[in-house]
């Protein structure tokens, strides 16, 4: 599928998250397999650019085009302020987010909490589209289903969207008043693509290539979004890509090819944060890919008392050493 002028290799994307789609994440996630993918949010407010937090979301040294970048808010003007700053710092998609629905995020009438403001939702569109056309940079928009269950508004978002010259839509199957409770519904996907002729992107609970499979037949979406089932799995680009293509399920990545690339993660992530930042951060990651693994609870006990990066880095890689060993001796 194509946003604007950019052709995406293949239609299995990463979901923004904050604090974990950060840039060595975006990047390994590409390197296994995924055909896109967008920052963690980054704030309108320009009181907050200089800020670590947001300059290292704002920092794409290397990182394989296109870069998108999320961006966040209420107020259109700062909206489109905040698109030309992410521009001249290499944004070639910028990626508004209505469908954040966190309480900080909601509380300031930003994320998901738009959708009870439709005016509002036309003037930010209208203000981003604006700045970034002459630009040729496209626009894309991700929002949920509507505020809540009686409320589904969706339909008449997107529609407006398309209208105002919105790129693509990318529409997770739960409404803000779900959060992430009980299961994603893909009949609203399947509407509003039935009603758009831009790239309609389908996100929440897409955990498996099988599941990848069932929502695109089903939705007939041009692309799947996948946000928390890549946590600690990154090859789950690679495995549902694999099964779009061939029917066929992809084994389970071995131990030493897991070691392989929590290390390489590990490594960017250290040079990316620092050492005092890097070796706390990198605990959640590290829980998430050794979670599913015999052993793991001790090892996390043990690992997240660790205060430096060659520490962790060194119990890591002993850690999966064992279980090759073992691997190799089955």
């Amino acid at each position: 599928m194509k946003i604007g002028q950019w052709t995406l290799p293949n239609p299995v994307f990463v979901a923004p998250m904050a604090g974990v789609t950060d840039r060595p994440f975006r990047q390994l996630c590409k390197r296994l397999g995924a055909g896109y993918a967008v920052s963690e949010m980054a704030a309108s407010n320009p009181k907050l650019w200089d800020s670590v937090k947001t300059s290292r979301r704002l920092n794409h040294d290397g990182e394989i085009d296109p870069i998108s970048v999320q961006i966040a808010g209420a107020d259109p003007d700062m909206m489109a302020q905040a698109a030309l700053f992410n521009i001249h710092k290499g944004a070639k998609i910028i990626d508004i987010n209505m469908g954040c629905p966190a309480k900080k995020v909601c509380n300031v009438a930003s994320g998901s909490a738009l959708l009870k403001h439709e005016e509002l939702v036309v003037a930010i569109l209208k203000s981003v589209v604006q700045v970034c056309k002459p630009l040729d940079v496209p626009v894309t928009l991700k929002t949920r289903t509507g505020w809540d269950r009686e409320h589904k508004n969706v339909l008449r978002i997107a529609t407006l969207a398309q209208d105002i010259g919105i790129s693509a839509l990318t529409l997770h199957g739960r409404t803000r008043a779900d959060m992430y409770n009980g299961e994603a519904e893909y009949d609203t996907i399947k509407l509003v693509k039935s009603a758009l002729s831009i790239p309609v992107i389908a996100n929440g609970d897409i955990d498996s290539p099988q599941k990848a499979k069932y929502v695109l037949d089903y939705t007939q979406a041009d692309a799947v979004m996948i946000g928390r089932a890549a946590q600690g799995n990154p090859w789950i680009f690679k495995q549902t890509n694999y099964y779009l293509a061939q029917g066929k399920e992809l084994l389970p990545p071995r131990y030493s090819e897991m070691q392989e690339v929590l290390l390489q993660h590990l490594n960017e992530h250290y040079q990316f944060y620092g050492e005092h930042t890097g070796v706390r951060t990198a605990r959640k990651h590290i829980g998430w890919y050794v979670a599913q693994l015999p052993g793991a609870t001790e090892f996390i006990q043990v690992m997240n008392q660790l205060n430096t990066c060659s520490e962790q880095f060194n119990a890591v890689e002993d850690w999966f050493n064992e279980l090759i060993r073992f691997e190799e001796n089955e």
